[in-house]
């Protein structure tokens, strides 16, 4: 109980201290996590969309590779994402392994497919003849597909809260793919991994408290924005 006492105190006073490494580590924890996010955001929402309100052969099938990639083993994204941007691969060029554009990337992957699932499931939990009275009314399809994820942007949001919680709490693919470098590429997941197995014990709940603090805060304030608007409905 001693250890996990003075983690507490060694976290309060890193983050009071304003120690540059864990200000860097922080930082960029989260810069990889809500850019990974947003490009998730940008490519699931749309992706999700038009899934559900498409018919097309085969249809079936890509649902269920989009569930099925709601469940993809990060270690797996992290293998498929190195051998991309591998010096021989077909992203190889780009020179993003074990840079913070790389495990941006394995972020992409990781999240993309969560917020397609769950963009697909809301959308079709809408009524289809509403996008059909939108192109009745002369609305183009674009617009139309707008309007209908207005229509669902409460659990439009809660896809995005679980995108940014599946991403800011992995470990295995940002290890793979950024190497784990000091002040390049190291995050709050792989320096509480590095700390555990150096035995620095109270170094890692340290930064494992830091972790949880700043996914409760983000979490929190996407709740807040969500309930906000579920009020005003």
């Amino acid at each position: 109980m001693q250890f996990i006492l003075e983690g507490l105190q060694k976290g309060f006073s890193l983050l009071v201290s304003g120690d540059a490494e864990v200000y860097s580590i922080v930082g960029l924890s989260l810069l990889v996590s809500v850019l990974a996010t947003a490009v998730s955001v940008l490519i699931g929402v749309p992706l999700g969309g038009l899934i559900a309100i498409k018919k097309f052969p085969l249809k079936k099938l890509v649902i269920s590779l989009v569930n099925t990639g709601m469940g993809l083993p990060p270690v797996v994204v992290g293998l498929l994402a190195m051998l991309l941007l591998s010096r021989n691969g077909p992203l190889g060029f780009l020179g993003w392994l074990y840079t913070p554009a790389g495990m941006i990337l394995a972020q992409v992957i990781i999240a993309t497919p969560v917020i397609t699932g769950l963009s697909l499931s809301a959308m079709q939990s809408l009524d289809r003849e509403f996008y059909r009275q939108m192109l009745t009314l002369g609305a183009r399809q674009w617009q139309a597909l707008w309007v209908c994820l207005k229509e669902v942007k409460l659990s439009i949001l809660a896809a995005v809260i679980a995108g940014f919680g599946s991403v800011i709490s992995e470990v295995g693919a940002v290890m793979m793919v950024g190497g784990n470098i000091r002040r390049q590429t190291r995050v709050l997941t792989t320096a509480t991994v590095l700390e555990t197995q150096m035995g620095n014990f109270d170094t890692a709940i340290a930064l494992g408290l830091i972790l949880l603090s700043l996914t409760f805060l983000i979490n929190t304030a996407l709740t807040f924005i969500q309930q906000q608007k579920a009020g005003a409905e």
